[in-house]
């Protein structure tokens, strides 16, 4: 039993948000120190914010499909807020002027996909391992 207080379901969204966002930021972040861009706050927010504007549109899509919204660390969730996210961020980024080259939408949608799925199935392993592992103190193994 732990002495932590049960999430909210507005908590939990909010938090797998969080970390989505922060994943966003961070593959701005990458992205620019791999091409010596620097990464000063309003160059990352530049390269980052059509991105995050798709990120942003893919979060209110979770908010409106009840079972993303019920299970916002889940892979159907994750898949939504990816796609929404690339799509958007380069239609973003290429009406604003921005480079839309072939390489970088196949590294942007590969990069953003370890990253908004790669940590939900990460948690999805380290929960199934923790109810395993429960299960197995609670039948005295």
């Amino acid at each position: 039993m732990t002495d932590r207080p049960a999430a909210s379901p507005v908590g939990r969204a909010a938090t797998v948000a969080l970390v989505d966002l922060v994943l966003v930021v961070v593959f701005a972040a990458i992205g620019r120190a791999s091409h010596d861009e620097g990464l000063g706050v309003a160059g990352v927010a530049q390269t980052a914010g059509p991105f995050v504007v798709g990120w942003l549109v893919g979060w209110v899509l979770v908010a409106l499909v009840p079972a993303s919204r019920a299970r916002p660390r889940g892979l159907p969730a994750g898949a939504l807020v990816w796609v929404t996210t690339v799509v958007v961020g380069m239609l973003v980024r290429h009406a604003t002027g921005g480079g839309v080259q072939t390489s970088f939408v196949v590294v942007t949608t590969v990069v953003l996909a370890v990253f908004l799925l790669g940590w939900r199935g990460v948690a999805r392993l380290v929960t199934r391992a923790r109810g395993r592992r429960g299960d197995r103190v609670a039948a005295g193994a």
